[in-house]
């Protein structure tokens, strides 16, 4: 029997296993390598490691495993998780199955974009979600700003600490007199009408088109996705979700069934930091860890 089991790959899963095996648990790390952050080309604000690739910080995390002994590592989707009296069953896509004590869920979450026409293609080469991750290099550029009316109105004051030259397109969404009244105060331009087209090269957007006949030029911008679950493994556990769409658990990431842990953003969606869920990994894996020796289990190499 596993003494755990980590679910997801991401900052929080690996930090997670890294802490368990210097714990001398025999721990399982499962990885779908389905991780959000593979479409960005570098990730930044985690320090020794800014400008990483999201690939080599995988890759770093998966070389250190090898000096301990207890970690094992598996590519491959976890599909059910059966409680047992003694702990889990680990049912995976490619028909694997174990027995382990415990599980940290750290499955992160997925976006949910708004509706405008091959955003997708820009997403994390010139438009992202995070200016703390990304505003640096979008710095004193003409941007556009997308996504539901409320929150995009936030961004838009929070990235007007990197750049001053922005548009605020609301795809169709009229403003309310609040909103005009703040924007005008702000000096944000806001565009109402819906967008036809973003268009630009090799990821790289350079005008967005307006179904009113409008071309604004920019050259990159942010946009507020939705932000839920990736994985409804913990729901299915009988876990519920809090008010900001993380599984409900208390501040080490223990939920309601013995033996479940949550980890990263499975836990806390926002803020949605690589730095932030790595250490949401250490301080959840340390709760695993003590739980195991409560329960008069110690480690072992083996």
């Amino acid at each position: 029997m596993k003494d755990c089991t980590v679910i997801g790959g991401g900052p929080a899963g690996l930090n997670a296993t890294l802490v368990l095996g210097r714990a001398r648990r025999n721990v399982i790390l499962v990885d779908s390598n389905e991780a959000r952050n593979k479409v960005t080309s570098t990730s930044h604000g985690f320090v020794t490691r800014d400008g990483i690739t999201p690939s080599e910080f995988r890759e770093f995390a998966h070389q250190e495993f090898s000096q301990y002994p207890s970690i094992s590592t598996l590519e491959d989707k976890v599909v059910e998780i059966i409680k047992k009296a003694d702990g889990f069953t680990i049912k995976t896509e490619m028909g694997r199955e174990w027995a382990t004590r415990k599980v940290i869920l750290a499955t992160g979450v997925k976006e949910k974009f708004p509706n405008i026409p091959n955003l997708r293609n820009f997403y994390g080469k010139s438009i992202f979600n995070c200016p703390y991750c990304d505003g640096w290099e979008l710095r004193d550029k003409p941007l556009a700003l997308f996504g539901e009316v409320d929150y995009t109105f936030h961004t838009a004051e929070i990235v007007r600490n990197w750049s001053l030259d922005l548009v605020i397109f609301t795809n169709g969404k009229e403003l309310t007199i609040s909103h005009e009244k703040k924007m005008k105060k702000l000096d944000i331009r806001v565009e109402t009408s819906r967008i036809r087209l973003l268009t630009g090269k090799d990821g790289m957007l350079q005008k967005v088109e307006l179904e009113n006949g409008l071309v604004i030029e920019r050259v990159g911008g942010f946009v507020t996705p939705e932000l839920v679950q990736a994985s409804d493994l913990g729901t299915l556990l009988g876990v519920k979700l809090n008010e900001t769409g993380g599984h409900h658990s208390d501040e080490v990431g223990k939920t309601k069934i013995t033996g479940l842990f949550v980890a990263g953003e499975a836990s806390n969606v926002y803020p949605a930091q690589l730095i932030i869920a790595a250490a949401c990994g250490v301080k959840t894996a340390m709760a695993v860890n003590v739980e195991l020796i409560h329960e008069g289990i110690l480690g072992s190499e083996k």
